[in-house]
């Protein structure tokens, strides 16, 4: 969970046996603290975060890893955070999108609506 962005939301609920993948942008990112030192142990998602349309997508941004999940690598908790035991807290995929991606959907829509003129 990034950091420097106070309005993301972690699921939270007790994690499954599935093993949470990371897009390439995000590739080596602790989920909790944005670190990319000392990956210690893997990332376990819950039930609902490993089945359906989220099966295939990367935990903290959302960004698809293909098929059978080839552009994605396995998420690991860095060891400050494991020490400080962060990675029993819960599920770590993030449920929804921060204000600033979806003002930035937003003005996307916006302009493709106004013909690519933005006011």
């Amino acid at each position: 969970m990034s950091r420097h962005q106070y309005d993301l939301i972690q699921c939270m609920k007790q994690p499954g046996t599935h093993i949470g993948m990371l897009c390439q942008l995000c590739d080596g990112k602790c989920p909790i603290c944005d670190s990319f030192v000392k990956p210690t142990t893997k990332v376990r998602i819950c039930d609902e975060c490993s089945f359906g349309h989220l099966a295939n997508k990367c935990i903290l941004c959302g960004n698809n890893l293909g098929v059978n999940k080839e552009l994605g690598s396995a998420a690991y908790y860095c060891l400050e955070c494991v020490r400080l035991e962060k990675d029993r807290e819960g599920c770590p995929r993030i449920v929804n999108v921060g204000s600033s991606k979806a003002d930035m959907i937003q003005n996307k829509k916006k302009a493709n609506t106004t013909g690519g003129l933005l006011q």
